[in-house]
């Protein structure tokens, strides 16, 4: 058995195509009408209760139970861009997290939890680019030695 991946729900494909295309750089990979997939490898789905045989009421809006999760090298230049798209709402805003990674978590206009972060290799690099050590920067970003190793 092979997991492929994940399929949100969504209202419209138009729609989350421009989303994922144009605020997250996601290009089609496939596009079968209204179903669609990106290149990092998660697909929407458009009739999602009918295809599956539910009643449209089971498809929940915000079910806060997951989230798709994305890196970038460049977190201030994404936060530039996510400004131009007024009509997203936040989760919270940019914050930094105990491991140092800056973070900011959005709503897809489905509903769904998109997590954006600065890369943790970009993370070690600014800490090392600081002076602090491999080991120093390894405790503070909460990952093994080798990763921040492997980042130098």
């Amino acid at each position: 058995m092979e997991f492929k991946r994940p399929v949100l729900a969504v209202k419209s494909v138009t729609v989350s195509r421009q989303f994922y295309c144009g605020l997250l750089s996601q290009s089609v990979t496939l596009d079968l009408g209204k179903n669609v997939t990106f290149s990092d490898g998660f697909t929407v789905q458009e009739d999602f209760a009918e295809t599956l045989r539910l009643h449209p009421s089971s498809v929940l809006r915000q079910s806060h139970n997951m989230e798709l999760y994305f890196e970038t090298s460049n977190f201030d230049a994404f936060l530039q861009k996510l400004e131009q798209y007024k009509n997203v709402d936040y989760v919270h805003p940019p914050k930094m997290e105990d491991w140092k990674q800056r973070v900011v978590r959005i709503y897809d206009p489905d509903g769904h939890i998109l997590e954006i972060g600065e890369s943790m290799k970009t993370v070690a690099k600014r800490f090392l680019s600081l002076g602090y050590s491999v080991e120093e920067t390894a405790a503070m970003i909460q990952h093994p030695v080798s990763f921040v190793e492997r980042c130098r």
